[in-house]
């Protein structure tokens, strides 16, 4: 198999998890560019690329709707208005929240899994094949900025600054598809170049 093919498949199959999600949440937003989380895990969630990961990142999507803060701590600690959320569909919890990262860590509900068990099915060979296809010869591929910045799990967010001093912490393939332009400045986020970084 491609490995040009399988991200754009791994996407498409992202994108139809995601539209099944939103069939018994219609308030959930589009999820605006599925490429983004292929091949990165998320350090706050610890979860790697799975539906459940997905719906995590639904509950994120359904707050957000909603104008509710479901995090603290710069998105690291999930708290109970998240919890909520994430009962609504159809994800369970441990009883006591994380020190550090709240109520992140959920887990799928047995009837969440018999009402998403095709499409989790779906993703499930979709994310096999890519990792097949990616996973051949990694010794000599490039991670790209985050691994520089020394974010854990091959880096979720890195900070982008403007020329004004303002940053923001962004996915580098999110800031890569168009500029993320500054609202006190006007002009565009850039990841800085780290000097140094790759002395090790």
């Amino acid at each position: 198999m491609s490995t040009t093919q399988t991200p754009p498949v791994l996407a498409a199959e992202l994108a139809q998890a995601w539209a099944d999600i939103q069939r018994y949440h219609p308030e959930l937003p589009d999820l605006a560019a599925p490429e983004s989380l292929i091949g990165e895990s998320s350090s706050a969630c610890g979860h790697e690329l799975s539906f459940e990961r997905l719906l995590h990142e639904a509950v994120h999507g359904i707050a957000a709707s909603r104008g509710v803060r479901d995090t603290s701590r710069a998105g690291r600690y999930h708290n109970r208005r998240f919890l909520a959320i994430a009962e609504e569909l159809g994800l369970d919890h441990p009883e006591e929240p994380h020190p550090s990262s709240g109520f992140s860590l959920v887990t799928l509900t047995p009837e969440a899994k018999r009402r998403y068990r095709p499409t989790m099915e779906r993703l499930h060979r979709a994310l096999k094949a890519h990792t097949a296809a990616t996973s051949s010869d990694t010794s000599r591929t490039f991670r790209g900025p985050a691994a520089r910045h020394g974010s854990s799990g091959g880096g979720v967010r890195v900070k982008a600054v403007c020329d004004c001093g303002r940053n923001v912490r962004v996915v580098p393939s999110v800031l890569a598809q168009a500029p993320i332009v500054c609202g006190g400045c006007g002009k565009p986020f850039r990841i800085p170049d780290v000097v140094g970084a790759v002395a090790s």
